[in-house]
């Protein structure tokens, strides 16, 4: 079977109002833009899959099977702005947690790239013509360490703007839907090209 490229969406911040460490379902809402996002990304028929840090678990504020309701709500919210979550993956470490199994270094937080890696082989994706769309430059780097390209929602979330040339987005946007559009005109261009 073909790989596929897909668009790799951080969840707070970028599809949801970050509403830190919130695993409360009622609470959970559209980031701006990211209702027509979905919609347009779904239209062009590539797979979204949502990658997420959840440090509150290693630092002991909830337990993991609160982000089964998460996951759920998520899918929900996809369905209602007519596109289809193919895949929540979320990284449950942070070094500085409470909770020993949990605070730990893994390759899964960003910005390491393993839970990208790890949704290119269980969804069979290709990462080299995938995007990865965040609010922070963490997402950047673990899209560019996976060989996706990346797009910044430069919305006020990033404090530091640590700049290494893995961290440079290769394009910005004001909101989701800026971006979806930016990742489609790319993708249609990349097609282009290669088909002339």
């Amino acid at each position: 079977m073909a790989l596929r490229p897909a668009v790799f969406l951080d969840k707070d911040g970028t599809v949801l109002v970050d509403e830190p460490y919130n695993v409360d379902p009622d609470r959970m809402s559209y980031a701006p833009g990211a209702v027509q996002a979905l919609s347009c990304l779904a239209a062009a028929q590539l797979p979204l899959v949502v990658i997420s840090n959840q440090a509150g678990i290693a630092r002991g504020y909830f337990h993991p099977d609160a982000l089964t309701a998460v996951g759920d709500r998520l899918a929900e919210m996809f369905r209602a702005a007519g596109a289809q979550l193919d895949g929540f993956y979320w990284c449950p470490h942070d070094p500085s947690g409470i909770l020993p199994d949990f605070a730990i270094e893994c390759d899964c937080r960003k910005p390491q790239p393993g839970l990208l890696l790890r949704a290119a082989r269980e969804l069979g994706l290709d990462l080299e013509a995938s995007w990865f769309i965040g609010d922070i430059l963490d997402d950047v780097q673990a899209g560019h360490l996976a060989g996706c390209r990346s797009v910044l929602l430069d919305v006020g979330h990033e404090t530091e703007w640590r700049m290494t040339p893995g961290r440079e987005p290769d394009r910005c946007a004001a909101d989701l839907y800026e971006a979806a559009r930016l990742v489609l005109n790319a993708m249609a261009n990349d097609a282009a090209a290669q088909g002339g």
